[in-house]
């Protein structure tokens, strides 16, 4: 009996171990055949590119470009080269993309909020706004924003005077600008260390809240802080900043700083498309909290706006915080419909001018395909890290 359970273990032994070896076959076979193919595709790849005369290395990058840029948030003219049009494509990206994250997520809480009001005309006029602006495709709105809202507005001559020097005309937004003087540099420095004090401050505070309960005024301490030390520089160092007003002069303003209808028109469509898709996430988020939660906490005296601000919406968060994520990269990508309304954005200025004028087809698609991909890489890698303390479980 005791040789017939050893031979039975020694053939399912067998028998494993043929699986794992069979296996190991498999992916070995796998991988070389995904070689072979790239390899293909690579080799004729080249053949067609030296057959049509496309160049087949990087070496335009430090070719001078000569096309202007009317947006550029770094030094750049028309004897600046291919690369350094790149790094101007990537800046207005991610320029148009952080506002417009900050200002979609904002706008999307509170229209979501509002979905769920008690007020009728509030709650109704949420819904229209998200059954309305989800429902229309996104590059219709920014064409409508563009043409429609930004391009009628009046001549230079006839600009919409703003309160606080603020001009608005069909050349875009004309507001005063902000110059640096001797000093400056030490406001900086005291706006970085509030940043710097709010945030260890928040943390002892939830510490302290965690430990005995008691709440403390953060809001109204990092207001404080981060208007406080900075104003207190300010005066340190004798005002070391003043600002320029825009005045007409001829047919357009001299001085200033300009928004231009491109940029407004993309980030206006961008953020109000996006809000629309974040209102529905966080209404979903809030009425998946049991209700019995909120109904604990009336129970206790905590009035309708703690509630919702201290128990409902941080255990909401476990649910919004994935979908919102697809959000955030669903905005960064849609971002490249900025080729429409002429916004130099990466695809715009990389993709479509650089492309045109040196013909590295290969070569500029595949970069800006790698810098959207590193981008929303890490965007999902930050709201990972986020989701972390709002994790059902510790880890």
């Amino acid at each position: 009996m005791a040789d017939i359970f050893q031979h039975a273990h020694m053939r399912r032994t067998i028998s494993i171990h043929d699986k794992k070896v069979r296996g190991i076959i498999y992916q070995v076979a796998l991988a070389l055949s995904l070689a072979t193919i790239v390899a293909g595709v690579a080799i004729q790849t080249v053949s067609n590119m030296r057959q049509r005369g496309i160049p087949l290395t990087f070496d335009f990058w430090k070719q001078t470009a000569g096309f202007q840029i009317n947006q550029t948030l770094i030094p750049y003219d028309t004897l600046s080269t291919y690369g350094q049009a790149f790094w101007v494509g990537v800046a207005n990206t991610l320029l148009v993309s952080a506002f417009g994250i900050v200002l979609a997520t904002a706008l999307g809480f509170l229209v979501g909020i509002s979905r769920l009001s008690n007020n009728w005309i509030v709650a109704k006029v949420a819904t229209s706004y998200v059954e309305v602006i989800r429902n229309i495709p996104l590059l219709l709105q920014l064409l409508f924003w563009y043409n429609a809202v930004l391009k009628p507005l009046p001549a230079p001559k006839s600009s919409i005077a703003l309160p606080g020097g603020i001009f608005l005309n069909n050349r875009g937004i004309i507001l005063p600008a902000v110059e640096f003087q001797a000093g400056a540099s030490l406001v900086g420095v005291a706006l970085a260390a509030a940043v710097a004090l709010v945030v260890a401050f928040g943390v002892y505070a939830r510490s302290v809240q965690r430990r005995t309960g008691k709440q403390l005024p953060i809001l109204i301490v990092s207001i404080f802080l981060l208007i406080g030390l900075p104003l207190m520089a300010c005066v340190a160092t004798g005002s070391p900043m003043s600002f320029t007003y825009p005045e007409l002069k001829g047919f357009n303003f001299r001085g200033g700083q300009q928004i231009y209808p491109e940029f407004a028109a993309l980030l206006i469509g961008l953020f109000v498309y996006t809000a629309s898709f974040i209102a529905e996430i966080v209404r979903g988020g809030i009425q998946a909290v049991s209700k019995g939660q909120t109904e604990a906490a009336h129970a206790l005296g905590i009035p309708q706006s703690k509630t919702l601000r201290l128990v409902v919406v941080p255990q909401a968060m476990r649910i919004i915080i994935p979908p919102l994520t697809s959000q955030y990269l669903n905005l960064i990508k849609n971002s490249s419909l900025a080729v429409f309304i002429g916004y130099p954005d990466l695809v715009q200025v990389f993709a479509g001018s650089v492309l045109n004028q040196t013909g590295a087809a290969v070569q500029v698609m595949a970069i800006t395909l790698a810098v959207y991909l590193v981008i929303s890489l890490l965007t999902s890698a930050a709201m990972n890290a986020f989701n972390q303390r709002f994790a059902l479980l510790e880890r």
